[in-house]
């Protein structure tokens, strides 16, 4: 069976796609439907597939990975690539997020950090399985967010595709526990290192 993914990280895409290539004017003006033809995230197309993938996310389906790696090689064409990146792993950071119980958040808001910490772990160990398809592991006063297969890893030249998952781990951890930190990329599929691997610090 093919490799599936949760629907979030594709909708991550293209819904920063959308927004990238929003134009400033005045949507109304016909230069907008001059663009719409020029600007992927414009499109008809990527309008439907928005509208398929958020529907997805409604129903809680997953879909085939290789949706995820064909869109993220379309990102990686751009100049922009790095940036979309980054905003496309802090949008699925902050979907995840939401779909916390309102208890659980509101607990992770009230708990002293001694009491709150054990229970924001436990979540950012389930959102990386989840949608990452990785493992977080403590060591000291970092996590290790480990990515086996990276679904960007061949998306862009070099290790751009990894700013993904390093976006996404650090805005996670600002929303559990009220700072992101800085992520550190300590091991790369790109250098061909084993897997992807990235730090951050866990006690402040």
């Amino acid at each position: 069976m093919a490799a599936q993914v949760d629907a979030l990280l594709p909708l991550s895409f293209l819904e920063v796609l959308r927004a990238a290539d929003r134009p400033v004017e005045d949507p109304e003006t016909e230069f907008v439907a001059e663009l719409r033809n020029k600007r992927l995230g414009l499109s008809e197309t990527v309008h439907a597939q928005i509208r398929r993938y958020a529907e997805a996310v409604r129903r809680q389906q997953r879909l085939p990975a290789d949706e995820v790696t064909g869109i993220a090689r379309l990102v990686g064409r751009r100049p922009d690539a790095e940036a979309l990146f980054r905003a496309a792993g802090a949008y699925v950071a902050r979907g995840a997020y939401a779909t916390l119980g309102g208890t659980t958040r509101r607990t992770l808001r009230v708990l002293p950090r001694l009491l709150a910490r054990p229970l924001a772990l436990r979540q950012v160990r389930r959102v990386a399985r989840h949608y990452l398809g990785g493992t977080v592991r403590r060591a000291g006063a970092t996590l290790l967010l480990e990515v086996p297969i990276s679904l960007t890893l061949d998306s862009a030249p070099g290790n751009t595709g990894c700013a993904y998952y390093e976006a996404s781990f650090g805005e996670l951890l600002r929303l559990l526990v009220g700072h992101g930190g800085h992520v550190e990329h300590v091991r790369c599929a790109a250098r061909h290192e084993g897997g992807c691997e990235w730090r951050a610090e866990w006690r402040r």
